[in-house]
Protein backbone atom coordinates (compact mmCIF):
# COMPACT_ATOMS: atom_id res chain seq x y z
CA UNK A 1 0.00 0.00 0.00
CA UNK A 2 2.69 2.12 0.87
CA UNK A 3 4.58 1.68 -2.68
CA UNK A 4 1.48 2.44 -4.60
CA UNK A 5 0.53 5.62 -2.74
CA UNK A 6 4.64 7.16 -2.79
CA UNK A 7 4.62 8.38 -6.37
CA UNK A 8 1.30 10.30 -6.18
CA UNK A 9 2.21 12.06 -2.89
CA UNK A 10 5.96 12.60 -4.32
CA UNK A 11 4.22 13.71 -8.02
CA UNK A 12 2.06 16.32 -6.04
CA UNK A 13 5.06 17.79 -3.92
CA UNK A 14 6.60 18.16 -7.43
CA UNK A 15 3.27 19.85 -8.73
CA UNK A 16 2.51 21.98 -6.12
CA UNK A 17 5.36 24.26 -6.35
CA UNK A 18 4.86 24.79 -9.91
CA UNK A 19 1.50 27.21 -9.20
CA UNK A 20 3.66 29.09 -6.32
CA UNK A 21 6.27 30.49 -8.92
CA UNK A 22 5.19 34.21 -9.11
CA UNK A 23 6.95 34.63 -12.61
CA UNK A 24 4.84 32.46 -14.64
CA UNK A 25 1.42 32.89 -12.86
CA UNK A 26 2.09 36.56 -13.91
CA UNK A 27 2.97 35.42 -17.92
CA UNK A 28 0.08 33.44 -18.06
CA UNK A 29 -2.11 35.84 -16.33
CA UNK A 30 -1.21 38.76 -18.20
CA UNK A 31 -1.25 36.46 -22.02
CA UNK A 32 -4.54 35.29 -20.52
CA UNK A 33 -5.93 38.98 -19.83
CA UNK A 34 -4.71 39.76 -23.50
CA UNK A 35 -6.20 37.20 -25.04
CA UNK A 36 -9.52 38.04 -23.96
CA UNK A 37 -8.71 41.71 -24.93
CA UNK A 38 -8.02 40.35 -28.54
CA UNK A 39 -11.68 38.60 -28.42
CA UNK A 40 -13.36 41.50 -26.78
CA UNK A 41 -11.97 44.53 -28.15
CA UNK A 42 -15.16 45.44 -30.72
CA UNK A 43 -17.11 45.43 -27.38
CA UNK A 44 -14.44 47.49 -25.05
CA UNK A 45 -13.06 49.68 -27.35
CA UNK A 46 -14.46 52.96 -27.06
CA UNK A 47 -14.52 54.46 -30.73
CA UNK A 48 -13.85 52.46 -33.76
CA UNK A 49 -10.03 52.07 -34.83
CA UNK A 50 -10.15 53.77 -38.19
CA UNK A 51 -12.64 56.18 -37.76
CA UNK A 52 -11.40 59.96 -37.69
CA UNK A 53 -13.66 61.68 -35.49
CA UNK A 54 -11.57 63.26 -33.03
CA UNK A 55 -8.76 66.12 -33.08
CA UNK A 56 -6.23 65.41 -34.16
CA UNK A 57 -2.95 65.07 -32.25
CA UNK A 58 -4.69 64.98 -28.82
CA UNK A 59 -2.64 63.94 -25.81
CA UNK A 60 -4.06 61.21 -23.44
CA UNK A 61 -7.08 62.87 -21.51
CA UNK A 62 -10.30 61.34 -19.97
CA UNK A 63 -11.69 61.28 -23.40
CA UNK A 64 -9.45 59.63 -25.06
CA UNK A 65 -7.16 57.70 -22.31
CA UNK A 66 -3.92 57.42 -24.75
CA UNK A 67 -4.81 60.45 -26.88
CA UNK A 68 -5.42 60.72 -30.45
CA UNK A 69 -2.74 60.12 -33.52
CA UNK A 70 -1.70 62.28 -36.60
CA UNK A 71 -5.23 61.79 -38.37
CA UNK A 72 -7.69 62.31 -34.97
CA UNK A 73 -8.11 58.28 -34.72
CA UNK A 74 -8.12 57.02 -30.74
CA UNK A 75 -5.10 55.27 -29.88
CA UNK A 76 -6.86 53.62 -27.12
CA UNK A 77 -9.34 51.97 -29.70
CA UNK A 78 -6.11 50.82 -32.15
CA UNK A 79 -4.30 49.59 -29.23
CA UNK A 80 -6.66 47.23 -28.38
CA UNK A 81 -7.98 46.15 -32.02
CA UNK A 82 -4.08 45.62 -32.48
CA UNK A 83 -3.90 42.43 -30.47
CA UNK A 84 -6.44 41.50 -32.92
CA UNK A 85 -3.65 41.36 -35.09
CA UNK A 86 -0.38 40.53 -33.27
CA UNK A 87 -1.61 38.15 -31.34
CA UNK A 88 -3.04 35.83 -33.72
CA UNK A 89 -0.64 35.82 -36.49
CA UNK A 90 2.41 35.71 -33.68
CA UNK A 91 0.91 32.68 -32.55
CA UNK A 92 -0.02 31.11 -35.83
CA UNK A 93 4.10 31.77 -36.81
CA UNK A 94 5.37 30.22 -33.68
CA UNK A 95 2.34 27.08 -34.31
CA UNK A 96 3.79 26.71 -38.37
CA UNK A 97 7.66 27.03 -37.64
CA UNK A 98 7.41 24.83 -34.44
CA UNK A 99 5.86 21.93 -36.68
CA UNK A 100 7.91 22.66 -39.86
CA UNK A 101 11.22 22.83 -37.87
CA UNK A 102 9.84 19.49 -35.57
CA UNK A 103 9.03 17.31 -38.70
CA UNK A 104 12.51 18.19 -40.36
CA UNK A 105 14.43 18.28 -37.33
CA UNK A 106 13.14 14.63 -36.40
CA UNK A 107 13.86 13.84 -39.77
CA UNK A 108 17.05 14.62 -39.77
CA UNK A 109 17.68 13.22 -36.24
CA UNK A 110 15.77 10.19 -36.87
CA UNK A 111 17.07 8.99 -40.12
CA UNK A 112 20.45 10.42 -40.17
CA UNK A 113 23.53 10.04 -42.99
CA UNK A 114 22.93 12.07 -45.93
CA UNK A 115 19.18 13.13 -45.25
CA UNK A 116 20.64 14.50 -41.81
CA UNK A 117 23.80 16.27 -43.55
CA UNK A 118 21.47 17.89 -45.80
CA UNK A 119 18.73 19.62 -43.69
CA UNK A 120 21.27 20.69 -41.19
CA UNK A 121 23.14 22.17 -43.79
CA UNK A 122 20.03 24.21 -44.99
CA UNK A 123 19.35 25.11 -40.91
CA UNK A 124 22.97 26.47 -40.73
CA UNK A 125 22.50 28.77 -44.60
CA UNK A 126 19.23 30.52 -42.71
CA UNK A 127 20.97 30.59 -39.35
CA UNK A 128 23.82 32.37 -40.89
CA UNK A 129 21.79 35.86 -41.63
CA UNK A 130 20.20 37.96 -38.52
CA UNK A 131 16.47 37.02 -38.45
CA UNK A 132 15.24 40.42 -39.23
CA UNK A 133 17.83 41.03 -42.32
CA UNK A 134 16.63 37.72 -43.36
CA UNK A 135 12.56 38.56 -43.33
CA UNK A 136 13.27 41.50 -44.80
CA UNK A 137 14.87 40.02 -47.97
CA UNK A 138 12.40 37.21 -47.71
CA UNK A 139 9.22 39.83 -47.44
CA UNK A 140 11.08 41.91 -50.63
CA UNK A 141 10.37 39.49 -52.21
CA UNK A 142 7.22 38.29 -51.96
CA UNK A 143 5.71 42.04 -51.38
CA UNK A 144 4.70 43.71 -48.01
CA UNK A 145 2.04 42.72 -46.18
CA UNK A 146 1.01 40.84 -42.81
CA UNK A 147 0.31 37.37 -44.57
CA UNK A 148 4.02 37.74 -45.88
CA UNK A 149 5.83 38.96 -42.91
CA UNK A 150 4.13 35.66 -41.05
CA UNK A 151 5.87 33.25 -44.24
CA UNK A 152 8.66 35.17 -43.99
CA UNK A 153 9.42 35.11 -40.65
CA UNK A 154 8.53 31.03 -40.47
CA UNK A 155 11.23 30.84 -43.04
CA UNK A 156 13.60 32.06 -40.94
CA UNK A 157 12.70 30.70 -37.71
CA UNK A 158 11.75 26.83 -38.22
CA UNK A 159 15.89 25.96 -38.09
CA UNK A 160 15.69 26.52 -34.49
CA UNK A 161 12.79 23.86 -33.52
CA UNK A 162 14.54 21.62 -36.18
CA UNK A 163 17.55 21.61 -33.90
CA UNK A 164 15.69 21.46 -30.84
CA UNK A 165 14.17 18.51 -32.02
CA UNK A 166 16.96 16.62 -33.73
CA UNK A 167 19.49 16.56 -30.90
CA UNK A 168 16.58 15.18 -28.71
CA UNK A 169 15.90 11.89 -31.00
CA UNK A 170 19.61 12.01 -31.76
CA UNK A 171 19.42 10.54 -27.92
CA UNK A 172 16.23 8.59 -28.03
CA UNK A 173 16.53 6.73 -30.93
CA UNK A 174 18.76 4.02 -29.52
CA UNK A 175 17.05 3.92 -26.69
CA UNK A 176 15.54 0.29 -25.87
CA UNK A 177 12.02 1.27 -26.17
CA UNK A 178 12.86 3.05 -29.31
CA UNK A 179 14.78 -0.14 -30.65
CA UNK A 180 12.07 -2.82 -29.64
CA UNK A 181 9.30 -0.80 -31.07
CA UNK A 182 11.77 -1.70 -34.67
CA UNK A 183 12.12 -5.30 -33.87
CA UNK A 184 8.44 -5.54 -33.69
CA UNK A 185 7.85 -4.10 -37.30
CA UNK A 186 6.48 -0.73 -36.13
CA UNK A 187 7.44 1.63 -39.40
CA UNK A 188 9.69 4.82 -38.72
CA UNK A 189 6.61 7.02 -38.91
CA UNK A 190 4.78 5.03 -36.33
CA UNK A 191 7.84 4.72 -34.18
CA UNK A 192 8.46 8.70 -34.47
CA UNK A 193 4.90 9.35 -33.47
CA UNK A 194 3.99 6.79 -31.01
CA UNK A 195 7.47 6.54 -29.26
CA UNK A 196 9.56 9.62 -29.63
CA UNK A 197 6.76 11.92 -30.00
CA UNK A 198 5.89 11.92 -26.36
CA UNK A 199 9.49 12.45 -25.04
CA UNK A 200 10.01 15.53 -27.22
CA UNK A 201 6.98 17.38 -27.21
CA UNK A 202 7.92 19.22 -23.45
CA UNK A 203 10.98 20.76 -24.55
CA UNK A 204 9.23 22.26 -27.74
CA UNK A 205 6.34 23.08 -25.96
CA UNK A 206 8.77 25.35 -23.59
CA UNK A 207 10.55 26.26 -26.90
CA UNK A 208 7.40 27.56 -28.69
CA UNK A 209 6.55 29.51 -25.39
CA UNK A 210 9.81 31.65 -25.27
CA UNK A 211 9.72 31.72 -29.12
CA UNK A 212 6.15 33.77 -29.01
CA UNK A 213 7.83 36.67 -27.59
CA UNK A 214 9.80 37.30 -30.39
CA UNK A 215 7.84 36.16 -32.94
CA UNK A 216 5.53 39.19 -31.56
CA UNK A 217 8.37 41.56 -32.00
CA UNK A 218 9.95 40.49 -35.21
CA UNK A 219 6.04 40.53 -36.85
CA UNK A 220 6.20 44.69 -35.15
CA UNK A 221 9.15 45.46 -36.42
CA UNK A 222 8.42 44.25 -39.76
CA UNK A 223 5.27 46.26 -39.71
CA UNK A 224 7.54 48.93 -38.10
CA UNK A 225 9.48 49.01 -41.50
CA UNK A 226 6.44 49.02 -43.23
CA UNK A 227 7.37 45.66 -44.54
CA UNK A 228 3.96 44.13 -42.46
CA UNK A 229 0.68 45.46 -42.05
CA UNK A 230 -0.12 48.41 -43.97
CA UNK A 231 -2.72 50.97 -43.56
CA UNK A 232 -4.56 51.64 -41.65
CA UNK A 233 -4.38 48.48 -40.20
CA UNK A 234 -4.21 48.66 -36.60
CA UNK A 235 -0.81 47.14 -35.77
CA UNK A 236 1.46 47.77 -33.08
CA UNK A 237 4.74 47.79 -34.85
CA UNK A 238 2.77 49.60 -37.62
CA UNK A 239 1.68 52.19 -34.36
CA UNK A 240 4.94 52.53 -33.53
CA UNK A 241 6.42 53.59 -36.81
CA UNK A 242 3.30 56.62 -37.26
CA UNK A 243 4.35 57.46 -33.61
CA UNK A 244 8.21 57.89 -34.41
CA UNK A 245 7.64 60.42 -37.05
CA UNK A 246 5.40 62.78 -34.32
CA UNK A 247 8.90 62.55 -31.52
CA UNK A 248 7.06 65.14 -29.51
CA UNK A 249 3.72 63.22 -29.39
CA UNK A 250 5.09 60.61 -26.99
CA UNK A 251 1.58 58.99 -26.65
CA UNK A 252 1.79 57.78 -30.14
CA UNK A 253 4.48 55.34 -29.76
CA UNK A 254 4.76 55.06 -26.33
CA UNK A 255 1.42 52.94 -25.42
CA UNK A 256 2.02 50.28 -28.82
CA UNK A 257 5.53 50.12 -27.93
CA UNK A 258 4.35 49.05 -23.90
CA UNK A 259 1.87 46.76 -25.49
CA UNK A 260 4.17 44.85 -27.25
CA UNK A 261 6.61 44.72 -24.27
CA UNK A 262 4.10 43.15 -22.08
CA UNK A 263 3.61 40.45 -24.54
CA UNK A 264 7.17 39.83 -24.71
CA UNK A 265 7.66 40.11 -20.96
CA UNK A 266 5.05 37.65 -20.44
CA UNK A 267 5.81 34.72 -22.88
CA UNK A 268 9.53 34.87 -20.90
CA UNK A 269 8.13 34.91 -17.80
CA UNK A 270 5.77 31.98 -19.17
CA UNK A 271 8.49 30.44 -21.35
CA UNK A 272 11.15 30.22 -18.46
CA UNK A 273 8.93 28.83 -15.86
CA UNK A 274 7.75 26.14 -17.93
CA UNK A 275 11.35 25.49 -18.75
CA UNK A 276 12.03 24.76 -15.07
CA UNK A 277 9.20 22.38 -14.26
CA UNK A 278 9.80 20.29 -17.75
CA UNK A 279 13.43 20.15 -17.89
CA UNK A 280 14.34 17.52 -15.54
CA UNK A 281 18.46 18.88 -15.39
CA UNK A 282 17.18 22.06 -14.59
CA UNK A 283 18.20 23.51 -11.18
CA UNK A 284 16.18 26.32 -10.57
CA UNK A 285 12.96 23.83 -9.04
CA UNK A 286 11.41 25.49 -5.87
CA UNK A 287 12.12 23.40 -3.19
Amino acid sequence: MTETTLPSHRAGRRLRPVWMQPLGLIGAAILIALALVAVLAPLIAPYDPLTQEARRLMPPSAEHWFGTDQLGRDVFSRVLHGARLSLPYALQLVVLAGLLGTVLGAIAGYFGGWVDGLIMRMADLVLAFPDIILAMAVVAALGPGLFNAVLAVVIVSWPIYARVARSMILSLRNEPFVLSRRLLGASSARTLWSEVRPNITGPLVVLVALEYGHAVLILSGLSFLGLGAQPPAAEWGAMVSEGAKYFDKWWMSVFPGLAILLVVMAANFLGDTLRDVIDPRSKRHLS
